[in-house]
C-alpha cells in the first residue's frame, strides 16, 4: 500500500455511477472502500468491498470501522447510494416515502456522521453528497424523491458549518439524468422533458460527475464548502 495514499469511501458502488467512481479513483491511485447490499465482483489490491445496508446504523458503523482498520483512515466520503421514485403525490404510498428517506437521507447522514468522527481526528476531510436537479426544477411526480434530496442539501449546508473548524468540507452535486438503472424506470417522455429544461440539452456523463467531485475533494478546494453544483445548467 502506497504511503500517504488517500482513502475514499463510496456508498452504493456495485454498479452505475458508484462503480464508475470506484474504478476511476482506483486508477488515480486512491484506496477505495465500497459498500452495497450485494456482493461486488470488483477485485483490486487497493479495494475493499463490504456488504452494507445504508439504512441500518449498526452496519454503517461496522463498515466505517472495517474500512479504517484496512487502510488506516477515511479521508473522503462520497454518499452515492440512493433510490428514485416517480409517483403523483396523491398516489404515493407511505412505504415509498419511508424507503426514499431512509435510503437517501438517513443513509447519507449515518455515513457522514461516522466518517466525520474519523476525519475530525486528522483535522482534514472531504464529504460529497448527492442531490438531483429534480430539487430546483420542482418536477411533477417527483415530490418524494426531490424532498429526500432537498433534505440532503440542507444537511450538507449545516454539516459544512459544524465541521469547518476541523478542515472538513461538505458539498453537494446534483446530477442531470445519466443513463443508469436509476433512470431506466423513468418514462422516456419524462426524461425528455427534464433534458429540455436544461441549458445543455443532453444526458449527463459519468465524467461530468467525476469532474465536479475532483474539484470538491482537491486539496486546493479547502475554501469551498456548503456549496451545491447542479449539472446541465438550469
Amino acid at each position: 500500500m502506497k504511503p500517504n495514499r488517500k482513502t475514499i469511501l463510496i456508498t452504493g458502488n456495485r454498479k452505475g455511477i458508484g462503480r464508475y467512481l470506484t474504478e476511476y479513483y482506483l486508477e488515480k491511485e486512491y484506496n477505495v472502500i465500497g459498500c452495497s447490499r450485494s456482493k461486488s465482483d470488483l477485485k483490486h489490491q487497493n479495494y475493499l468491498h463490504i456488504q452494507c445496508d445504508v439504512t441500518i446504523e449498526s452496519e454503517v458503523i461496522k463498515t466505517v470501522k472495517e474500512g479504517k482498520k484496512r487502510f488506516g483512515s477515511i479521508d473522503i466520503l462520497i454518499n452515492n447510494a440512493g433510490k428514485a421514485s416517480l409517483n403523483h403525490s396523491i398516489l404515493t404510498p407511505t412505504a415509498t416515502i419511508k424507503n426514499l428517506f431512509e435510503t437517501n437521507y438517513l443513509g447519507s447522514f449515518l455515513f457522514s456522521r461516522e466518517c466525520a468522527k474519523r476525519m475530525m481526528k486528522k483535522k482534514w476531510g472531504r464529504i460529497v453528497n448527492f442531490s438531483t436537479i429534480a430539487v430546483p426544477l420542482n418536477l411533477e411526480g417527483e415530490m418524494a424523491y426531490a424532498s429526500s434530496k432537498s433534505a440532503i442539501e440542507k444537511m450538507s449546508q449545516i454539516l459544512a458549518k459544524e465541521l469547518s473548524s476541523y478542515n472538513i468540507t461538505v458539498n453537494t452535486i446534483g446530477p442531470t439524468p445519466i443513463y443508469t438503472d436509476l433512470i431506466k424506470v423513468v418514462p422516456k417522455d419524462k426524461v425528455d422533458e427534464i433534458i429540455d429544461m436544461q441549458t445543455l440539452k443532453r444526458f449527463g456523463k459519468f465524467t461530468d460527475v467525476s469532474n465536479v467531485i475532483d474539484f470538491f475533494i482537491d486539496d486546493k478546494s479547502s475554501f469551498i464548502t456548503g456549496q451545491k453544483i447542479y449539472l446541465g445548467g438550469l
